[in-house]
């Protein structure tokens, strides 16, 4: 036998955007093969310490649902995401993967659902935004986006050392990018078309948050920060977004995709209002209709229009078939909530339907702000 370590990860009840969590466990692993997902034990922690449960009643369970490689301790350990159970084995009501399982399970997994999320993020060094001095602004946005060069990329051995841990972990990344804001990167998880890989709804999602956890680790190793907001400097600079990729079999197939396509504009238009809702804390404070966003307020869809709330790549208008490009979901999005309401809308599955197998969802899915609320109808 083969002595590991096993690091579980949830997601914890803080609002109002969610929290990585983990914690170290010592476990025995069968000499000579990798470990399944059953070898990892159902572990408990104290809920009172994660705005989950009271101190009264505080055991909450970690069930195991996914694993990798843990890069960081190398031979024999892994990182282990786990749903938040209550002792009965139901969700807790901050299970939003949970809702995600739900929604598959009510029709989603039929339309063969793949996503891919871009997430960018901004790195701080000392509590200052890389790249911006101690008081006052860097030069104008421009010469950042994809640069290279001391005075254009800020942060990148976090990047480099993010995308090899992601590599050696198994993650599905596709790639990485600085982007228009000095300090400001990106990477993409999801379906990248290699033989024989598989890009399920729960993997892809399952592998965002555990990409993000890497990030976080790693930068704290390296001594820098990280920030998800959504508008990290107020004013004439981008926010930081998680553009989602998503599509159906019927999007895919040139015989179908672009009337599949349209078909899920129209839906997503008339829904816009419940997305918003569930894209992001301050979500608002990005979609302005400035820096590359539709404003909060309004939908457009356009081909290749980085200005509107959903784009259609050129190329896919050219093939007639493909993905859309939902730009809305902000960068501290939970990628669970974001597939979750992508899926009832596309996929035309009724909300109440899903709710109703646990009333705890309906919560999830009416996360709400004050400005958020003036969204339209």
């Amino acid at each position: 036998m083969a002595i590991g370590t096993a690091e579980y990860i949830w997601l914890d009840g803080e609002r109002p955007t969610q929290q990585l969590r983990s914690k170290g466990r010592v476990l025995e692993f069968s000499e000579g093969k990798g470990p399944a997902l059953k070898d990892f034990p159902e572990w408990s922690y104290d809920g009172s310490s994660t705005y989950q449960s009271p101190g009264n009643h505080s055991d909450l369970l970690l069930v195991p649902v996914h694993f990798c490689i843990d890069p960081l301790r190398g031979d024999d350990s892994y990182l282990v995401l786990c749903e938040v159970m209550l002792a009965d084995g139901t969700p807790h009501k901050s299970n939003t993967r949970a809702l995600l399982r739900s929604v598959l399970s009510a029709g989603a997994e039929k339309e063969q659902p793949w996503f891919g999320f871009e997430q960018e993020y901004v790195l701080l060094s000392e509590g200052v935004i890389c790249g911006f001095p101690e008081a006052g602004y860097p030069s104008p946005q421009g010469p950042y986006y994809c640069g290279v060069g001391i005075d254009k990329a800020f942060g990148r051995e976090v990047v480099e050392s993010h995308l090899t841990a992601c590599l050696e972990a198994g993650l599905m990344i596709y790639g990485i990018n600085a982007e228009v804001l000095p300090g400001q990167w990106e990477f993409q998880i999801g379906h990248r078309g290699f033989s024989n890989e598989q890009g399920d709804t729960l993997r892809v999602t399952d592998e965002m948050w555990l990409a993000r956890w890497l990030l976080l680790r790693i930068a704290e190793e390296e001594e820098f920060g990280v920030t998800f907001e959504n508008k990290p400097v107020k004013g004439d600079w981008n926010g930081s977004g998680c553009h989602t990729n998503f599509s159906t079999a019927a999007m895919r197939k040139a015989e179908t995709g672009l009337a599949a396509i349209q078909t899920a504009v129209e839906r997503l238009q008339k829904n816009h209002a419940a997305h918003v809702l569930v894209y992001g804390d301050k979500l608002e404070e990005r979609l302005t209709g400035q820096h590359e966003t539709c404003s909060i307020l309004e939908f457009r869809a356009g081909v290749a229009n980085r200005g509107a709330s959903v784009r259609i790549p050129q190329q896919v208008f050219a093939k007639k078939c493909g993905y859309l490009e939902d730009r809305r979901p902000g960068a501290n999005c939970d990628p669970y909530l974001v597939a979750s309401r992508l899926l009832l809308t596309v996929c035309a599955i009724d909300d109440a339907k899903v709710c109703a197998q646990n009333p705890n969802f309906q919560a999830c899915l009416t996360q709400k702000t004050e400005t958020l609320a003036a969204a339209p109808a």
